[in-house]
């Protein structure tokens, strides 16, 4: 007659599989580094809240609602403007970096 297998029970196996390969140092540094979230952040609360301000300050000085909604308006595209020229500005020290290390690298 043929021999009886016994089964393994998935913990029996988990057990086994890991006993068997060796320890994978596994990288935990973040992906996006932290100052580029917090400016992220700060940038999209600024675009919610500096746009708002502006329209309920000009129509509390008595302004129109239409030009309080105009400056609001140019108040967000001034946010985004910002928002692009630091990023912009980052890039460019990135890049200088990059170069230098290579220019040093050549010496």
């Amino acid at each position: 007659m043929a021999s009886r297998r016994t089964r393994e029970t998935p913990a029996d196996a988990a057990a086994h599989s890991t006993a068997e390969k060796p320890p994978v140092d596994s990288d935990v540094t973040p992906a996006v580094p932290t100052h580029v979230i917090l400016k992220l952040l700060g940038f999209s609360v600024a675009m919610v809240s500096t746009p708002l301000g502006m329209y309920f300050a000009m129509s509390a000085f008595g302004m129109s609602s239409t030009f309080s909604g105009i400056s609001a308006a140019i108040m967000a595209n001034v946010i985004l403007f910002l928002y692009i020229y630091v990023a912009w500005q980052e890039d460019q020290e990135e890049r200088e970096a990059l170069a230098a290390k290579k220019a040093k690298k050549a010496q």
